[in-house]
């Protein structure tokens, strides 16, 4: 079975290598399991919203599937400069270093599915995880179209409202990437609270998390079935 390399399908890398570069050897099978990053846009490593994530991640594992937990809320991570570093250079990376954008973003994009989740802030997301999707976004576009059919898929925690407009700013970035939203029976919402762990008292959001983990598993063993 050939996996997905840097989105694009093994199978298609083969074809590429043996009609462009008879050289090359084909790429091996690669038996490595399927992976899932979570990236928990809040301040609070332990609130809502990693709880939501945990939920997923549940359901993820049970599947077969490799799951991590990134923390960017909370972060030093910066905004874009707009310096187009990265258009001259075309090198998988950001020009800014030293506040962990390359190092999720080589996560970013050595996992099957990405789950971006955020508390919400003033109806949007926080600006931490604003900052890593405008960066890896473009990152992403002008090396070729890195996220191009990875499977991705937006959380959100709120005390009250404002988290459609959140979940929308998630799923814009996959929608621009060529990839492949996954959703749930109901918007990827959880209500909670100011304590941290309200949302386990949300019943409906926690059984949606759980569908959420099924559908994702179910799109990827799909994308990979031989």
């Amino acid at each position: 079975m050939f996996r997905w390399r840097g989105g694009i399908p093994a199978s298609e890398l083969k074809k590429f290598q043996i009609h462009q570069f008879p050289g090359w050897p084909c790429a091996p099978e690669d038996h490595r399991p399927m992976k899932v990053i979570g990236i928990n846009g809040s301040p609070r490593p332990a609130g809502n919203t990693s709880k939501m994530l945990s939920t997923v991640f549940e359901t993820l594992q049970a599947e077969g599937i490799e799951t991590e937990l990134i923390q960017v809320g909370g972060t030093d991570i910066k905004g874009c400069r707009s310096c187009y570093a990265c258009v001259k250079t075309k090198n998988s990376e950001c020009s800014t270093r030293n506040d962990g954008f390359n190092e999720i973003f080589a996560k970013m994009l050595a996992a099957d599915g990405m789950i971006l989740a955020s508390p919400t802030y003033f109806a949007d997301i926080t600006p931490e995880l604003k900052a890593l999707i405008d960066r890896s976004g473009f990152v992403s576009r002008v090396n070729g179209g890195l996220f191009r059919h990875k499977a991705g898929a937006a959380v959100i925690s709120l005390r009250r409202g404002g988290a459609i407009h959140a979940y929308d700013s998630i799923n814009h970035l996959f929608g621009i990437s060529q990839m492949f939203t996954v959703g749930s029976t109901y918007w990827n919402l959880g209500f909670g609270g100011r304590e941290g762990d309200e949302v386990m008292n949300d019943a409906e959001a926690l059984d949606n998390m759980r569908d959420l983990g099924k559908s994702m598993a179910f799109l990827l063993k799909k994308l990979n079935a031989s």
